[in-house]
């Protein structure tokens, strides 16, 4: 059975850099903000094992407009744990905590490749896509919640 928690910003850094960042360092898998007290980190494990994260930091959006605005980083599953609904789980568990702390809206900036399973949990795009070097094209997603 996979259970959700808090997590420190440091336990999202392994798999932020296996599944997102490969080429990259540990340390340069540390997201500005990660630390701030505003914003929390939440992991889905299986047993023992981190599976899943995501990070939410306390940011606004142009052109969005909402109550104590979120932004999703740092969204990453394990391989061999995706197609299960974990990732969708995390996600309705952490609109729980941002309900709690009075968010009412929450964006990201999503990988193209990931523009469809956002909308499959309610996220509508906004604007046009863009290029973040070296990661690829994205789209801005937002959801009210």
């Amino acid at each position: 059975m996979i259970r959700f928690q808090l997590i420190s910003a440091g336990d999202t850094y392994r798999i932020r850099q296996q599944i997102l960042r490969p080429a990259q360092s540990l340390e340069e898998c540390q997201y500005e903000g990660d630390l701030d007290l505003s914003s929390f980190h939440i992991g889905a494990f299986d047993e023992h094992e981190l599976v899943s994260v995501g990070s939410f930091y306390q940011e606004s959006q142009n052109g969005l407009k909402g109550k104590r605005a979120y932004r999703l980083r740092g969204m990453a599953t394990l391989p061999e744990y995706r197609g299960k609904g974990i990732g969708k789980q995390l996600i309705e568990y952490s609109e729980g905590i941002l309900k709690e702390r009075g968010c009412d809206l929450w964006w990201c900036n999503a990988r193209i490749s990931a523009g469809p399973y956002y909308e499959k949990l309610g996220l509508n795009q906004m604007g046009d896509i863009f290029e973040i070097e070296p990661i690829g094209p994205h789209v801005i997603m937002y959801k009210h919640i």
